[in-house]
């Protein structure tokens, strides 16, 4: 569990690999004490720094999944 003044990471639930200074995690977090939300951003190793992102509700990810279930790559 990753913490600061602005945010708590609850859960990390993916982390994409990459070679670049950023990779991408989808978490389950908290900011400024709020209800906890999906967030899928770009991250540095030690968290350290991060990209902008989207955050989204359980809801919203339900239906991005059923969603993405239907795209063929």
């Amino acid at each position: 569990m990753a913490d600061s003044d602005f945010f708590t990471i609850i859960e990390n639930i993916i982390t994409l690999d990459s070679d670049k200074k950023f990779h991408k995690e989808l978490n389950l977090i908290s900011w400024r004490c709020s209800a906890p939300v999906y967030d899928l951003r770009g991250w540095t190793r030690d968290r350290s720094e991060m990209t902008k992102g989207v955050t989204l509700t359980s809801e919203e990810l339900t239906q991005l999944k059923e969603k993405l279930g239907g795209i063929e790559l």
